[in-house]
């Protein structure tokens, strides 16, 4: 009984009407700061149904917007049991087992516009939302318990840097006791920092971004308008690639830096330099950003880290590379001489670089759908182009002039399929047939062509094949190509290797094909 007296009375001032007040609007301000360093969600622990109530009447009052009519709406809710005899302003509340199930599958799911949840014992042991980032503490805990609740905002989630934990009750010295129970029957590692170690963390790596753009002035990107912040991201990008590996030095660079930024969000310290790491994101942003037809890296794009300011170049900080570059996008089908003159007069040269070799990779992998032989053959030679640059045995302006060739290479490479009387997909067939010498000279043009033409139509017969089903369908259409080679004489001893550039041609054209036809 004097427990449970001491309890009500802890109740009573922890659940004071003004200390509700005061603790809503600072839940508020700090949330949605960590909202604006990444994006995630956040799980409230009050020391009774009464206080999660309250609380959440004055969370309410100050976003209103936050508030939603039924379970499949709102962006904060109280999950707790009850019954009919509970107050009625606890009943919106209350929900049997289906209603909190429809919610936990809605806080499960990272898109979910339900970012903030009020417990008091719910939730806290045996439920994972690993994109649950940060944990309200306003209850006394101890022990297991404690352990177990801290560990909801621990789980692994993209790149999520770890969990805040936000404390209203003073339970360090409880944590640390809870820690050394955990150690001494066999965990290991570390499992919580201060938010100081964070922002030490954060500021060396804040030292070594700022190291890479020394004697670069940026000064202008806070107070500029959007133009004027475009027109520092070129002159940037260009001071990063001037430096040996200067590129992936600063990737690496920024990385670091915004994870160890989401960590000590909104700590004074971040809050000072948060325009300073937009500015290094945007630049990073442009960097990193894919040329036309690029593969999208894992989840590189879907970073956790979001940009930090309201004032962004760009919702996200998505910035057009050839924008940024002051060019007119062009129509990369083409790489017209316009164009490529446009890019050969730029006076940042690292950048053109960079910009040219996206272009062309772009347009090498669209281009590996149609011709695999070709595709492989140009980036063979635009990765030895990059390589000898990057390993500085030759300047900016001679591979500017080696990429600008073999772009026009590549152009007139489309023009090829018309002079030998040949579609597109049967060259891309005479080109997987014509890369043994030996093949060219024993058949000459016109037989490699008819061979061509006899594949495409064959492999046009089986388009609906499932190419999944690797082994079945690879020996099926070995036996079809090998018996073709065999009627019109293809060198015996060039047959296998033939054999499977032809079937390598033939995925890529039916996968063509069957995206052509769904759309």
């Amino acid at each position: 009984m004097k427990l449970k007296s001491r309890w009500a009375q802890l109740e009573a001032v922890v659940g004071s009407e003004n200390r509700i007040r005061l603790i809503a609007r600072d839940l508020v301000e700090h949330f949605e700061n960590r909202l604006a360093a990444m994006d995630g969600k956040a799980m409230v622990v009050c020391m009774s149904r009464r206080i999660c109530v309250e609380l959440y009447g004055q969370i309410a009052r100050l976003r209103p917007d936050w508030v939603g009519d039924d379970d499949s709406r709102g962006s904060m809710k109280i999950v707790m049991t009850g019954s009919p005899s509970d107050p009625l302003e606890w009943q919106p509340h209350i929900r049997g087992k289906a209603g909190r199930e429809t919610l936990a599958k809605r806080f499960r799911d990272p898109s979910d516009p339900f970012r903030l949840v009020i417990v008091r014992d719910m939730w806290l042991t045996g439920f994972d939302a690993p994109s649950l980032h940060t944990m309200y503490l306003d209850k006394p805990m101890r022990g297991h318990g404690l352990m177990q609740t801290i560990a909801r905002v621990n789980r692994v989630f993209g790149d999520k840097p770890g969990g805040l934990v936000v404390d209203y009750l003073g339970l360090a010295a409880e944590l640390k006791a809870a820690l050394a129970t955990y150690t001494a029957s066999g965990g290991t590692g570390k499992t919580a920092i201060d938010q100081d170690e964070a922002v030490a963390v954060m500021m060396e790596k804040f030292e070594v971004c700022r190291g890479l753009l020394h004697g670069f002035d940026w000064s202008g990107w806070s107070a500029g308008t959007s133009t004027e912040r475009l027109g520092l991201l070129l002159p940037a990008q260009e001071h990063i690639l001037r430096q040996q590996d200067g590129k992936d030095r600063y990737l690496l660079a920024v990385r670091l830096l915004s994870r160890a930024f989401a960590l000590a969000v909104p700590h004074d310290q971040a809050l000072a330099i948060r325009d300073d790491v937009a500015f290094f994101q945007a630049v990073q942003n442009v960097l990193s950003k894919r040329g036309p037809g690029d593969p999208r890296p894992n989840e590189e794009i879907d970073h956790a880290v979001r940009q930090i300011i309201s004032r962004a170049v760009t919702p996200d900080a998505v910035v057009d590379i050839f924008a940024a570059a002051g060019l007119k996008k062009p129509d990369i089908s083409i790489l017209s001489d316009e164009f490529m003159a446009e890019v050969r007069g730029m006076p940042q040269r690292n950048v053109a670089v960079e910009l040219l070799q996206k272009l062309l990779r772009g347009e090498i992998t669209s281009r590996r759908q149609q011709n695999v032989v070709l595709a492989r053959s140009f980036a063979e030679m635009l990765d030895q182009t990059l390589n000898r640059y990057r390993n500085r045995a030759i300047e900016a302006a001679q591979v500017i002039e080696e990429l600008i060739q073999l772009a026009k290479q590549m152009r007139e490479a489309s023009a090829r399929g018309e002079a030998l009387g040949l579609s597109d997909d049967e060259l891309a067939f005479y080109d997987a047939l014509e890369t043994s010498d030996s093949a060219v000279e024993v058949l000459g043009d016109e037989t490699l062509r008819a061979i061509a033409q006899e594949l495409v139509a064959k492999v046009r017969e089986n388009v609906s094949i499932d190419w999944t089903l690797r082994e079945n369908v690879r020996a099926h259409m070995r036996v079809l190509v090998k018996r073709i080679l065999r009627k019109h004489g293809y060198p015996p001893d060039k047959q296998e290797k033939a054999t499977q550039t032809v079937l390598d041609q033939a995925e890529a054209l039916s996968a063509a094909w069957l995206s052509t036809l769904a759309a």
